[in-house]
């Protein structure tokens, strides 16, 4: 997930969600969100 850009990881984050994908999957997205410090943007953003 490293290789994603900020944009695409928050995208990615946003569709899982919208699809209903695996909760360990949006699991794993919403732990290199907090990794890299952009919990804010899923805020303002949602």
């Amino acid at each position: 997930m490293e290789h994603l850009s900020d944009e695409l990881l928050l995208e990615s984050y946003h569709k899982a969600n919208e699809l209903n994908l695996s909760p360990d999957f949006v699991y794993l997205i919403e732990k290199e969100i907090r990794k890299r410090s952009l919990t804010h943007k899923i805020k303002c953003s949602s």
